[in-house]
């Protein structure tokens, strides 16, 4: 019975292996090429990783071409099905030609035993949706063709189509290039995406050039999707600067809590400590350039409508309290609010006098 369930259910390996006799080419040929005989119409499909992409040019500066690459053959160019960046890593050591074995098959059937034979590589959804569209759009098959090539359903080749369809195309060329992780474009770009295109497009144009992981993408995009419309625009403009607040607020999050007072003051604290570190940077130069003073400028207006906010709900509930209680709790008394016993008052800076007021320090000062 185990014999029969096998032969009737095969599994993976045996599916692979009976794909890969079904489409496997005929006859194959080496040839050496020129670079000008080469067609790279489906790099396009490939997503560019510099790092293996350094490692392969050191090691064919080391020890030249091991491996050919792959192309089929059409009325007049020869077209490159698999590796494409051997051909980039071969111009740029400014070799003259590249080794390649010729497959004698159609292209469509090429391009699908090419990614038969990669079947255990780690391919993003996007790749293969790259590939699916390639296939459907250029070379009209069908998609229940598709699916029963690739041993899928109908429903997981709709589903690769959705995506790249969905996702706009300048994220999908920073994908491409490198710049944007993949599972990063489809787990947070694509959603984004679908509710406002214009939206996730000028977020990816934001983060792109600062090489984020995919977890400071996610904090970044939770941040813009949940945020006000100011807080939408600073991640836009300076997301590292978000993300460095995040980052404190969440190792804040991470200790014991704190009682009330002791947390109010610990944040006066931390106000106080950053304006005087900023005010030390401004004194020795601060290294602002003329283009990086009107954004310099714009966040220090929005401190400054913080801080009055700050300063006025300071004045209403901590400048006003007395000691009154019998318990030392701290009651509202109905004066107005007075500066703090080491400071003058503003009209003792300017010279004059408050009504009634002596020619003697200013009220609770030390004399």
């Amino acid at each position: 019975m185990g014999k029969g369930f096998a032969a009737d259910f095969p599994g993976p390996r045996a599916r692979r292996d009976r794909r890969r006799a079904r489409v496997s080419p005929s006859k194959r040929r080496v040839v050496e090429l020129e670079f000008h005989q080469l067609d790279l119409r489906y790099e396009r499909l490939r997503v560019r990783q510099p790092a293996r992409e350094r490692r392969l040019l050191a090691s064919l500066a080391d020890a030249g071409q091991q491996t050919p690459i792959v192309v089929v053959t059409t009325a007049a160019t020869h077209v490159v099905v698999d590796g494409h960046k051997r051909v980039r890593c071969l111009r740029r050591l400014h070799r003259d030609t590249v080794t390649a074995v010729v497959w004698e098959m159609p292209e469509p059937e090429a391009l699908i035993f090419r990614q038969v034979l990669h079947t255990d590589a780690t391919d993003s959804a996007l790749e293969q949706g790259w590939l699916l569209r390639t296939l459907h759009e250029d070379h009209r098959l069908p998609l229940q063709h598709l699916a029963r090539r690739f041993d899928r359903s109908v429903s997981w080749v709709s589903r690769r189509l959705s995506l790249v369809r969905t996702l706009p195309a300048p994220i999908q060329e920073h994908v491409r290039d490198g710049q944007l992780v993949a599972h990063a474009a489809m787990k947070y770009f694509v959603p984004l995406a679908r509710a406002n295109a214009a939206d996730s497009v000028r977020l990816v144009e934001a983060i792109t050039p600062h090489q984020l992981s995919t977890r400071q993408i996610g904090r970044l995009y939770q941040v813009y999707i949940t945020g006000p419309d100011a807080t939408r625009a600073l991640v836009l403009t300076d997301p590292l600067l978000v993300l460095r607040v995040a980052d404190d607020t969440a190792d804040t999050g991470g200790r014991p809590e704190a009682s009330a007072p002791e947390a109010l003051i610990t944040d006066l604290h931390i106000i106080g400590a950053v304006a005087r570190r900023a005010h030390r940077r401004l004194q020795h130069g601060g290294g602002v350039l003329p283009p990086e003073r009107a954004r310099a400028w714009r966040v220090f207006d929005q401190i400054q409508t913080d801080f009055h906010d700050l300063q006025r709900r300071c004045e209403k509930e901590l400048r006003d309290a007395r000691p009154g209680t019998a318990h030392g709790d701290l009651e509202l008394t109905n004066q107005g609010p007075r500066d703090p016993p080491d400071r003058p008052s503003l009209t003792d800076l300017s010279g004059g006098r408050t009504d009634g007021a002596q020619g003697g320090p200013a009220d609770g000062a030390t004399p």
